[in-house]
């Protein structure tokens, strides 16, 4: 039986049935979410994995706190606009806001590969411990595992974080309405571009660095504002698209975007034509799509423009009704294309 096979089954099977699939490197898109939904998710049912979000709330004590966790093996280990150190502490202070929540703790596990450089090391560190700083949050407990030489590409880096939720919204996939609009911070595919540019020695015209970024501030600004937010999904492994369909497909969602409104930088747009990428389906490590009523929408964009993380904020679809998980882009001559999840990934090992 080979993996497509397995995972291109109706419902789960018991363990047995799955013991001569195997896994594709790299896998991703419809494979994922099919690992996701036909092993993983069975193997722990409970009522917090199907809240389906980045982070995972909790009522404990009568206060709500957001709990998430992540893993980090991008290759290279350093690339422009930042290093694996960075890109951990931030996607998971990132996770945390998605819920709304305000980052309070940090954990760091590191998997070393035996022989791997003192000076890389404390680089990368270094870069955790100072962007976690610059969040106000603290890293306050980890382990270390060495691993023997070639078993480990370097370095992996596993992060889990806490964060309290001090507002009255529940901010997920459950909230969005029919009639929602669909907001993104800024332009798109700028992360992974900048990876495999790396990764690869590919040099153009114009300098591409990855958009990783801590937006929990920015949520943070628009909470203390008082605005209505239904969901918030940062764009990370699959990009907008992936993101998008996900939350199409857990909340039961038609929705219609506006391709000619999606921010693209020029110089990624051209990347991305000449390797065969498709920028909607590439990855971002700071920026986020944003569910949120008509009525809030220009305020929103108001306050995202003022930020140094939202200047390129726009409006770019909506929810066109409940009942059908269904995403079309619409072109700048009014067709439409229905958009589905790729059935792996474009760019493996980008976080």
């Amino acid at each position: 039986m080979t993996t497509e096979q397995a995972f291109n089954l109706n419902c789960p099977l018991p363990i047995g049935q799955y013991e001569h699939a195997t896994l594709a490197h790299g896998g991703g898109g419809r494979l994922m979410q099919q690992l996701l939904e036909r092993l993983i998710r069975p193997a722990f049912d409970n009522r917090w994995l199907d809240q389906r979000h980045d982070s995972t709330v909790l009522d404990i004590g009568g206060s709500r706190l957001a709990f998430t966790t992540d893993g980090y093996v991008v290759k290279p280990l350093f690339f422009p606009g930042g290093d694996i150190g960075k890109l951990a502490v931030c996607g998971t202070l990132n996770d945390l806001a998605m819920s709304g929540a305000k980052p309070l703790f940090l954990s760091a596990s590191l998997i070393i590969e035996e022989g791997f450089p003192f000076a890389d090391l404390q680089r990368i560190l270094h870069s955790m411990g100072e962007t976690a700083r610059a969040a106000g949050v603290a890293i306050v407990t980890g382990d270390t595992k060495v691993v023997e030489n070639g078993k480990g590409d370097g370095l992996y880096i596993v992060t889990s974080g806490i964060g309290s939720i001090e507002h009255r919204m529940t901010i997920g996939p459950s909230s969005i309405a029919a009639g929602d609009d669909i907001l993104v911070t800024g332009d798109i595919g700028r992360h992974g571009v900048a990876i495999i540019s790396e990764r690869e020695g590919l040099r153009f015209e114009t300098s591409i660095a990855s958009d990783c970024a801590d937006l929990s501030g920015l949520v943070a600004e628009l909470l203390a504002a008082g605005c209505e937010l239904h969901c918030l999904r940062d764009l990370t492994r699959g990009g907008l698209a992936s993101a998008v369909l996900e939350l199409a497909r857990d909340a039961q969602l038609s929705i219609e975007l506006d391709e000619a409104a999606i921010p693209v930088l020029p110089q990624v747009s051209a990347a991305c034509e000449m390797l065969g990428f498709d920028p909607l389906y590439v990855a971002n490590e700071g920026q986020m799509t944003l569910f949120v009523p008509p009525p809030e929408t220009e305020r929103v964009l108001a306050l995202l423009h003022q930020h140094s993380l939202g200047r390129r904020a726009a409006k770019i679809g909506s929810v066109t009704s409940h009942g059908e998980a269904r995403v079309e882009l619409r072109n700048a001559f009014g067709i439409k294309r229905v958009l589905d999840l790729l059935s792996g990934e474009q760019l493996p090992r980008i976080c």
